[in-house]
């Protein structure tokens, strides 16, 4: 029986971040992939265990939680320069996708090869068992339907293997995957635990803890508001919106492609041109560095705007707030025209996070300390009591 291996995985609509182990290891791999074939051409065949496999993840993947099984896929940053990427949809849920599941497997796998972890997972010739208590999130609209557990069951009742093909360093390997217990989080909540304690959950935001505050975390496919009172989630205030970034960076893709002629690769291009701190809302064109200010502002002022108006609504049906915290990677995106609005109309009192990482990390930080949290409290448990003396 092999031991246990925490890990935190947040399964963003841009890309995975996962949190593993003590904190010693991390992943954050492109949200995208595309079927492929077994024998994928390489060029300097030779030389490909000298590359990073994350540049090259071709695996192929079998679960019984899968619709589509025992396919070949590239995975994050080789996805993207296949012209069969897939991305998430708009309108569609993350705890019934297939690309959802395939990306936490990949991932779980990356850590589970690893040279570090061959005292932890036991390995027969190529094929390695992998045992882990996962801690992940699903939005909130998901969560209050009640996906949540058809989603643990999927993972918690099969193993799961994956076999890495034409990846370097780890061609040949297999890993089996078994979850020996999956907590799933609503994303509002993990933000509000991120915001105001440490990995222990000592609280270290007095000045957080007893407000009533909103939490609104924009997303790729959906935005959720979180209303936090008496340090909990009030669930029946709490909303989910079928709005997120990913159609406003896949309009953008659009128009460069149109206006200038430029392909670009995945949504995670467009975001990179957006937030970069040189050269930002600056693309190549033949050579010549060329602006597309003028698409990148008018459809993303556009997209603040109904962020504004959700924000405005539930603060109107919540009139005692206090603070609302913009979380997420859409929040990133959206910052500075969220600010501009917020200052020419009603200037709430609201909060983004000036650190990038920390904004795009939260998830995966906080679903850490939540399931370190659980993991410590049930070995707490299993430690016998000793009896008291008379």
């Amino acid at each position: 029986m092999s031991k246990s291996r925490i890990a935190a995985v947040d399964v963003g609509n841009d890309s995975i971040k996962a949190i593993f182990g003590e904190l010693e290891h991390e992943l954050n791999i492109p949200n995208i992939i595309a079927r492929d074939i077994e024998d994928r051409p390489v060029i300097g065949i030779e030389e490909l265990n000298s590359k990073d496999p994350l540049e090259g993840i071709h695996i192929r993947v079998h679960s019984p939680a899968l619709k589509d099984n025992n396919v070949i896929y590239r995975v994050g940053h080789l996805a993207t320069k296949s012209g069969s990427a897939s991305e998430l949809d708009p309108g569609s849920s993350k705890s019934e996708e297939d690309q959802t599941l395939i990306m936490l497997f990949a991932t779980l796998a990356l850590d589970a090869v690893r040279e570090e972890n061959s005292s932890t997972f036991p390995r027969q010739k190529n094929i390695i068992d992998a045992n882990y208590t996962l801690g992940t999130g699903l939005p909130l609209r998901e969560v209050k339907e009640g996906k949540d557990a058809g989603y643990r069951s999927k993972l918690t009742g099969s193993v799961h293997q994956v076999e890495f093909l034409v990846t370097p360093r780890y061609q040949g390997l297999k890993v089996n995957i078994k979850f020996n217990e999956v907590k799933i989080y609503p994303e509002g909540f993990a933000a509000y635990i991120n915001l105001v304690m440490d990995n222990d959950l000592k609280v270290i935001n007095k000045d957080l803890i007893d407000k009533r505050i909103l939490i609104q975390d924009i997303g790729g496919l959906s935005t959720d508001i979180a209303v936090i009172r008496n340090r909990t989630v009030d669930d029946d205030k709490a909303q989910g919106f079928n709005l997120g970034v990913s159609e406003s960076l896949e309009a953008i893709r659009e128009e460069i492609r149109s206006k200038h002629g430029v392909e670009l690769d995945s949504r995670r291009d467009v975001v990179d041109i957006i937030t970069r701190k040189n050269n930002r809302n600056h693309i190549m064109v033949k050579g010549s560095r060329t602006s597309v200010h003028d698409i990148t502002d008018r459809i993303l002022l556009d997209l603040a705007k109904k962020q504004y108006r959700l924000l405005r609504n539930v603060w109107l049906k919540n009139s005692q707030t206090e603070i609302c915290y913009f979380v997420g990677g859409g929040s990133n995106v959206l910052k500075d025209y969220m600010k501009t609005l917020n200052n020419n109309l009603d200037g709430y009192n609201i909060e983004f996070f000036e650190d990038e990482k920390e904004s795009i990390w939260m998830m995966a930080n906080a679903y850490y300390k939540l399931i370190t949290d659980f993991v410590r409290k049930t070995e707490k448990q299993k430690v016998p009591q000793e009896p008291v003396k008379k």
